[in-house]
């Protein structure tokens, strides 16, 4: 792509599985913040993965901290940068859904209602992934996983999704985002906007899971075009409240398109597909775009 940094920050090597998201959404939000970042990261997949001991796939200042503490961490080194006079530097948080919704809220709403500083992006798998696919507050209603299982009891998750972008906003972010790896440009130019905002900024990124959501490797990149073209994922900014969508699928594919090829959505019947169209209609209603 055109002007994107050639320089990789995030070595290849690391652990990842095969299609991951998550390794793809750091790499990409790396390139647009450049050499001169801190980044930060809570438990889960991204920590496992890229630093087993005593190897690591980072190429900038890289701190591990608890799935509950990461905002917090991101604070302090704020201030420590501040304390030395230094205010050009890009820290950057990345947590998981787990780590972002369930665990780091109180942190990272503590941060972000005191200003700070700092970049904070979600990569969203939609589950706890590290730790045997246990469902989180960002889980799709519907989805099967393991605390959620599908079967003669249950049909699956029986909540609607965490809206934490919207929760970000009602913060009074400056700069509040979602994005989606399967939009690169959208991505970075996001997380680039992000870093010339003064103030915190959030950026919830979903990222599709080959293992978690049960389809072939090779295609995260489609799971993520799918959930953008049906609406699942709205891509928009938020600049100081004001809300503005940032890609607007040619056509919208009903949500049967996206949910029929993942494992963790089989076995919904027509009434729960249904009821996911009419939740997903009106998202989108609310967020302006067109049917």
């Amino acid at each position: 792509m055109k002007g994107v940094d050639e320089k990789e920050y995030l070595a290849p090597g690391h652990r990842a599985c095969a299609g991951c998201g998550a390794t793809i959404a750091v790499r990409l939000a790396l390139k647009a913040l450049g050499e001169n970042t801190i980044a930060v990261s809570a438990t889960g997949c991204l920590e496992v993965i890229t630093t087993p001991y005593p190897e690591t796939a980072w190429e900038i200042p890289w701190i591990h901290v608890a799935f509950e503490n990461a905002s917090a961490v991101a604070s302090g080194v704020e201030g420590a940068l501040k304390a030395q006079g230094i205010e050009d530097t890009n820290i950057v948080v990345f947590g998981g859904d787990g780590g972002t919704t369930d665990i780091g809220m109180q942190s990272l709403s503590g941060a972000m209602e005191r200003g700070q500083n700092i970049i904070y992006i979600c990569y969203d798998n939609e589950a706890y992934m590290n730790t045997g696919i246990q469902r989180s507050s960002s889980t799709p209603f519907g989805a099967s996983t393991t605390t959620s299982p599908a079967g003669k009891e249950s049909f699956g998750e029986d909540k609607f999704k965490k809206n934490m972008a919207a929760i970000m906003v009602a913060h009074g972010v400056p700069y509040v985002a979602t994005a989606c790896i399967s939009h690169p440009q959208d991505l970075m130019a996001k997380v680039k906007k992000a870093s010339e905002i003064p103030g915190p900024a959030y950026i919830h990124v979903l990222q599709p899971c080959a293992t978690g959501w049960g389809y072939s490797p090779e295609k995260t990149v489609k799971l993520g075009k799918l959930a953008v073209d049906t609406h699942m994922w709205v891509l928009y900014e938020a600049v100081n409240g004001k809300i503005e969508v940032t890609v607007k699928p040619s056509q919208k594919l009903p949500v049967e398109e996206y949910l029929k090829v993942q494992k963790r959505f089989r076995h919904l019947d027509e009434e729960h597909i249904g009821i996911i169209q009419n939740f997903v209609d009106g998202q989108s209603k609310q967020l302006g775009l067109s049917e």
